[in-house]
């Protein structure tokens, strides 16, 4: 076996969204892609900068910057989460609007792709301070936003309630009534059953999926959770309902290990009562967070953060199957190493499409003003989902290549026709 050794950090892809590109190069080339074609999904449609005067608490005035990017409206109005985080910033988000073109082009959803965020820490604001920031950021995109323009969602650092907020600023920027113009509004507000738990629910599809095409049956395989947030944690009891023995798991305070298979339950029972983190939780043994990556496990989820699958990490994984709940988690560097080594990548775009493929559900509900049952909606969901991967799978062996080349075939297939289909001009 030929493998890159000594793959150092530097060496990686620095940019995002040059990471982005060299999985686009590689599918287009694989696949055909016409020159025309990929110099467009090259350059995101749309760039938007703002800075936000916020008053604080405190009476001083502190300004903030704010980010949307609009990689593509070719299949339908945009969609992407919104993230409150200190290291937003334009190539973050230019990279995850792109991912987000491709992620649900692969649902097949009539939706391009878009992201945005706010460089801030919100652990260190108060619920005023967030609330005015959020609506001030709505109001300096509200020619962005709109039901059939742009269309929003949480991401890292936001939830349902600044989804509440936005919703509150557009309608009274717009004198009207729009619950459509963002997802993963609170359920009673406009959001759907079932959202909570779509992208953790879709990594469980997937895997399930996998499982399936490679012979093995869920109630023998062991299985490591990297994250214990929304993703991480759903994904976790999902899969331990399905019989699967999850042996690790971690968040940015603790990470456990337990060869005998950690409560899950108790897991998150005590993860509720205690601020939302693992650290202090007695159901396995403390090791390194790189110790789960490389644990003698079936199945691996990293469900936490990019780029945490590095050259040097991949040569150790003794996983069969890496799911990946985060976007970006495996370098490209990473890619080839595993794919030498014949371990099977369910890739981002594919794997945790499930989020977006239930916020698609809660633009319909909202467009409709009829709402389905939590079970409706996860019968769609999983249809969805299993749909998908059956596209990405049959792409990947009929061009001989990876999920993750396969899904980002898939993807171009159908953006490609939307894009020669409305001609340019």
């Amino acid at each position: 076996m030929t493998t890159k050794t000594n793959t150092t950090t530097a060496e990686q892809h620095d940019s995002m969204f040059d990471a982005v590109l060299a999985r686009l190069d590689v599918a287009a080339k694989i696949y055909g892609l016409s020159d025309d074609v990929a110099n467009i999904l090259r350059n995101p449609q749309k760039q938007v900068k703002v800075s936000l005067p916020i008053m604080m608490d405190n009476g001083k005035v502190e300004v903030f910057e704010g980010f949307r990017t609009v990689h593509s409206t070719v299949l339908g109005p945009s969609k992407g989460g919104i993230r409150y985080a200190m290291d937003v910033n334009d190539d973050e988000v230019k990279a995850l609007s792109a991912w987000m073109t491709f992620k649900c082009a692969v649902a097949n959803l009539p939706y391009g792709g878009a992201k945005g965020g706010i460089k801030c820490d919100p652990r260190k604001m108060s619920v005023g301070e967030l609330e005015r920031l959020t609506k001030a950021y709505t109001t300096a995109m509200a020619d962005v936003f709109g039901p059939s323009r742009d269309i929003p969602a949480p991401d890292m650092g936001t939830s349902g309630r600044e989804m509440a907020w936005l919703v509150d600023a557009y309608n009274k920027v717009h004198r009207g009534n729009f619950p459509g113009v963002t997802t993963g509004k609170p359920v009673g507000m406009g959001g759907s059953l079932g959202r909570d738990a779509a992208t953790g629910r879709g990594v469980m599809v997937s895997t399930l999926a996998a499982l399936k095409k490679m012979n093995l049956d869920p109630k023998t395989v062991t299985c490591a959770v990297q994250g214990f947030g929304n993703v991480g944690s759903h994904a976790a009891r999902l899969l331990n309902e399905q019989g699967m023995v999850i042996c690790a798991i971690g968040d940015h305070t603790t990470t456990l290990w337990n060869e005998k298979g950690i409560d899950i339950q108790a897991a998150l029972r005590y993860v509720k009562e205690n601020g939302n983190v693992l650290k202090g939780f007695t159901g396995g043994v403390e090791i390194k967070p790189h110790e789960l990556l490389t644990a003698k496990v079936d199945v691996l989820v990293p469900a936490a953060l990019q780029n945490v699958i590095t050259g040097e990490i991949a040569l150790d994984i003794k996983a069969k199957l890496i799911v990946e709940g985060a976007n970006g988690p495996t370098t490209p560097e990473a890619d080839a190493i595993l794919q030498e080594k014949g371990i099977v990548v369910v890739p981002d775009i594919l794997a945790n499409g499930g989020g977006v493929t239930v916020s698609y559900f809660e633009w319909v509900q909202n467009n409709y003003g009829y709402y389905w049952s939590e079970e409706e909606v996860n019968a769609k969901h999983d249809a969805c989902m299993s749909n998908a991967f059956e596209h990405v799978w049959n792409n990947g062996k009929q061009y001989k290549t990876t999920m993750r080349i396969g899904a980002y075939i898939t993807a171009l297939m159908k953006v490609e026709f939307g894009i020669k289909a409305k001609g340019i001009y």
